[in-house]
């Protein structure tokens, strides 16, 4: 009995892991179904779980599942980002940029942006590109915004991208090339779920904005270095 237990397991394979509360809620977090979302991973947050900790603080600061609550983000934010949770570390560094639920304090945004954007985080990196232009909690410095938000917007992030297409625009921190900024503006219409409409509705009026005015064959060279980007993209 147990020889052909063993042979039936190395024939049909090994029975697939099933997923727990935690993978559970962050499919449901994915696939927008935020109720169920609060009700799975708000007792592993209790619990000290820095994944659910971070969502939970994202649903409070988007107002998804519960009540819209900028304290209890930042509450739960911190508590993943003393884990060493990125995302965490990058929403907290937001909240302290613009002053949500925090008092504004740019020493602490460029804080807490800089530890995540060491681990790769797009937001982070992107919140050290404006602060970096804007020359607040750090020095003004076009060449590292353009550095920083070269580094989200090669991760597929739409904002990012946009910023860097501005700044080929205006030849700052980077030389001049409107061949290199609607490269970026469209790349930055491709919606990949992560982020507001509103930046793809912008995305794309600038898009068709900036094809109007260059000459096609500019257009062109633009469009075939955004196909050549997208196919050349690392995967996920």
């Amino acid at each position: 009995m147990r020889l052909s237990i063993c042979l039936a397991v190395l024939l049909l394979g090994a029975a697939p892991a099933l997923a727990g509360p935690l993978e559970d809620g962050l499919a449901a977090y994915k696939a927008r179904e935020f109720d169920k979302a609060v009700q799975l991973l708000k007792p592993l947050a209790d619990k000290g779980n820095a994944d659910a900790q971070e969502k939970i603080g994202r649903l409070y600061e988007r107002g998804k599942g519960v009540p819209k609550d900028f304290t209890q983000a930042e509450y739960w934010y911190r508590k993943a980002a003393e884990q060493g949770d990125a995302a965490a570390q990058a929403r907290l560094g937001f909240m302290y940029r613009i002053g949500e639920g925090v008092t504004r304090d740019p020493k602490q945004a460029a804080k807490w942006y800089a530890m995540a954007a060491a681990k790769g985080n797009p937001l982070a990196q992107v919140g050290l590109g404006f602060m970096s232009m804007e020359g607040i909690g750090t020095p003004a410095d076009f060449g590292a915004a353009v550095g920083w938000f070269d580094k989200a917007a090669n991760q597929g992030d739409a904002s990012a991208m946009l910023a860097l297409a501005a700044l080929y625009e205006r030849g700052k921190g980077v030389a001049k090339s409107e061949v290199q900024a609607l490269k970026w503006t469209i790349l930055a219409t491709y919606d990949d779920g992560e982020y507001e409409p509103e930046l793809f509705d912008r995305a794309k009026r600038l898009r068709k904005e900036m094809s109007e005015r260059l000459p096609p064959d500019e257009v062109g060279e633009a469009n075939r270095a955004a196909r050549s980007w997208q196919a050349n993209r690392p995967k996920k």
